[in-house]
């Protein structure tokens, strides 16, 4: 019995959370695990990681082991007098252990220091991929949620105009009202009819845009609470969030780690011009199983050469058909083209800084005139209904006002959103935001 409750129970708290719906941080935590973007970015990273061990291979030993077997037919016959003839079959192998340590590369060096910017541009590439997913899931959550708020405020503006389209009949039935408001009110109807439809269709959209990103339908998602009040950005200085872009955003590290990497590649292609120093060894054995047979005889038994060796080997490069000095002028404007990305990226971060933080801004103050033309709008929609009773207004002055009512509803729940969405925007174009930020804006959900 006790198993059976506990069952029960479990039962009912899971219908209960499905009820209620996914909030962001369950739909961004599934994302994490399905997003096929994010995938390819997080197998991008692991492959980038890769450079910083190869990179310094340039630098440690190398060592090789090459053996062969031959089989010898030789035939040799030396014109004289008398003449020579040597004739044999015989088999010969052997093998060489041959070990390089570079001494002076300067190239290999170089490489290796390209390496280690190589891996720090890919982390910086894998964090903004992770941002980026952040953003693309609450755009498309948030898109979701406005989509519904959409058609629910079209239908209730529908069913009111429903309403009013019945009044206006029986209005002119009775002869207390012209054919006109009918017309009017079946009019707005039909109006309302095509938006309802066009709004269904783009939640259609929106909801396959999420499931896109988490691989499954989202189902019911958890609505934002229209009692939170919605924060200010903090610090409340936009030159701030500004000179903090400019340094530390994302975009704007992984195009200064470029930007390294090709002056660090102009150095490399210097180094063809360098000597190369590097200490060799190598030991290895050679056998032969049998000796030249000649008209006198077999000139003897086989042999076995064993032979090492180990000293300093220096190559100078003198001239290689100018691909040198051509591979260096390429590298000298590769330099120059990262340094112009550099500053693009630098200036895009300072535009999207101010962008956001003017988005949020103005997001809060439009939440705030939107909270108060609601209250307006819903009074003057009660006072045309009363004076349409009482025969002091129109039929189209209560459908224009009905139409304000949820034209407003429509864009306050938008302005909501966009702020929301821009106070992510804001934390990312400084690099700045993380998991945290989600369970923040999770929280003003209604769970």
């Amino acid at each position: 019995m006790k198993l059976k409750a506990a069952v029960l129970i479990l039962s009912v708290l899971g219908l209960s959370a499905a009820a209620q719906g996914a909030d962001l941080m369950q739909i961004y935590q599934e994302a994490l695990s399905n997003d096929a973007q994010f995938a390819a970015a997080r197998a991008t990273v692991e492959a980038g990681r890769e450079k910083l061990p190869q990179g310094r291979a340039g630098l440690l030993p190398t060592l090789n082991v090459s053996a062969n077997t031959m089989w010898n037919d030789v035939d040799y016959t030396r014109r004289s007098k008398p003449p020579l003839d040597l004739s044999g079959r015989y088999n010969t192998h052997g093998y060489t252990v041959s070990l390089s340590q570079p001494l002076f590369r300067w190239q290999n060096w170089v490489q290796y220091e390209q390496s280690v910017l190589q891996v720090a541009q890919a982390e910086a590439q894998f964090l903004q991929a992770r941002q980026d997913l952040i953003l693309r899931v609450a755009q498309a959550y948030f898109d979701v949620l406005y989509a519904q708020e959409n058609l629910k405020a079209l239908r209730a503006q529908k069913s009111a105009i429903g309403q009013q389209l019945e009044l206006a009949k029986k209005s002119f039935e009775v002869g207390t009202a012209t054919i006109t408001d009918t017309h009017e009110a079946q009019s707005r109807f039909d109006l309302a009819t095509a938006q309802e439809i066009a709004a269904e269709s783009d939640m259609e959209i929106k909801a396959r845009a999420l499931q896109a990103i988490i691989g499954r339908e989202a189902g019911e998602l958890a609505p934002l609470r229209t009692d939170v009040p919605l924060m200010p950005p903090k610090p409340a200085v936009m030159n701030e969030w500004v000179a903090s872009a400019e340094k530390d955003g994302l975009a704007v590290q992984i195009s200064q780690a470029q930007s390294d990497i090709a002056d660090k590649e102009v150095s490399k292609q210097r180094a063809g011009h360098f000597p190369t120093v590097d200490l060799v060894a190598s030991s290895g054995r050679s056998s032969q199983t049998a000796a030249l047979n000649t008209l006198f005889g077999t000139t003897g038994p086989g042999f076995d050469q064993d032979a090492s060796a180990i000293g300093v080997q220096v190559n100078i490069p003198l001239f290689q058909g100018g691909a040198v000095v051509s591979r260096q002028r390429e590298a000298e404007a590769g330099r120059e083209a990262a340094r112009s990305s550099l500053e693009y990226a630098r200036r895009q971060a300072a535009l999207g800084a101010r962008q956001y933080f003017l988005g949020v801004v103005n997001g809060l103050a439009q939440v705030r005139a939107l909270e108060a033309a609601l209250v307006s709008s819903r009074s003057a929609l009660d006072a045309n209904k009363m004076g349409y009773e009482v025969g002091v207004r129109i039929n189209i002055d209560v459908l224009n006002a009905e139409q304000q009512v949820y034209s407003t509803q429509r864009d306050l729940a938008k302005a909501r959103f966009d702020t929301l969405v821009n106070q992510l925007r804001l934390k990312g174009v400084v690099g700045n935001l993380t998991d945290d930020d989600v369970q923040q804006v999770s929280a003003l959900l209604a769970h």
